[in-house]
């Protein structure tokens, strides 16, 4: 359900004076996003989601005061409510200035596109730091029952992915390698997409909706399935400013178990949620399986370009 500036302005004290607001309608949320102008010139985002989604929208905004206290560039959680009338729950974020990565990066120079990698990697690094409550379960156990449904669900989706069995087999061969992995916030959507760039610098990042709990290696995902694909320096910065001078040795094993799993995760999200992308996101599985070699190749070749 769309809010109109009136409805901000008369229900959200901090809000009384908005004089403009805009939906952003960029990204895959369920939420509805806009950006509120305030009549003193500064801006906020504000996202409404439905009434059941409160305890989760609690949680998020609690952890998003935490990432602050952690130094992590991102939005200033700022005020948190409900209209129990239209079944809504909201809150308020600071804005970050600047356009998302994704469009941004092609206008810069490679040196500076690895530069605003470098900083998101040690912002990535910082999320990656913050515990798991001791009542999520480990997450290998987590991990390994989410493949199978999607596995299961692959299934019956109506779509082939190549050498399938082959993929599969990855998997098994090498699962254990998950044994023991730490279990840390995870952003869970942390690519050029959710990445803003103001003024040729990293400026912060966005969307924590889809935050998880587990090993903090699977941030990484989205660096094949969609930043490799925009810029490959920016990539490499991003490992740098996480990792420092070295990758550790067990890195590219576990980062492509994680890959071989979205293959399927990816195919079977998209023909539920948006089946009119399907040819997009089949190509880039296509992409991903070639860079890999079928996951004969140690290291995807997009890292050594």
């Amino acid at each position: 359900m769309l809010v109109d500036l009136q409805l901000v302005k008369g229900r959200i004290p901090f809000l009384q004076n908005a004089i403009e607001m805009e939906e952003i309608k960029k990204g895959y949320s369920f939420d509805k996003k806009y950006v509120v102008h305030n009549q003193d010139g500064q801006k906020y985002l504000l996202r409404t989601a439905t009434l059941d989604k409160l305890e989760r929208k609690q949680a998020e905004f609690e952890l998003l005061k935490e990432m602050k206290r952690l130094d992590v560039q991102t939005s200033k959680p700022i005020d948190i409510g409900k209209w129990e009338d239209m079944q809504l729950c909201y809150y308020i974020l600071s804005f970050i200035e600047g356009k998302d990565a994704r469009e941004a990066l092609s206008g810069l120079t490679i040196k500076e596109q690895y530069t605003i990698g470098y900083t998101a990697g040690k912002d990535m690094a910082k999320i990656n730091t913050y515990p798991a409550p001791a009542s999520v379960e480990p997450w290998v156990e987590r991990i390994v029952k989410k493949h199978k449904r999607y596995l299961a669900a692959y299934a019956t989706c109506g779509v082939e992915i190549r050498h399938v069995d082959k993929i599969q087999a990855f998997i098994d061969e090498n699962i254990h390698y998950l044994n023991n992995r730490p279990n840390m916030l995870q952003h869970d959507d942390f690519h050029v997409g959710n990445l803003i760039v103001n003024e040729r610098q990293y400026a912060g990042t966005v969307d924590f909706d889809r935050y998880d709990w587990g090993d903090p290696y699977f941030d990484f995902v989205k660096v094949g399935l969609f930043s490799s694909e925009v810029s490959v320096p920016f990539c490499k910065g991003q490992l740098s400013g996480y990792f420092g001078e070295e990758i550790p040795e067990d890195f590219w094993r576990i980062y492509s178990i994680y890959m071989a799993m979205t293959i399927f995760s990816a195919v079977v999200w998209t023909v539920k949620e948006s089946p009119h992308q399907i040819d997009e996101m089949m190509k880039r599985v296509n992409r991903i399986l070639d860079e890999h070699g079928y996951f004969d190749n140690g290291t995807p070749v997009w890292f050594y370009n």
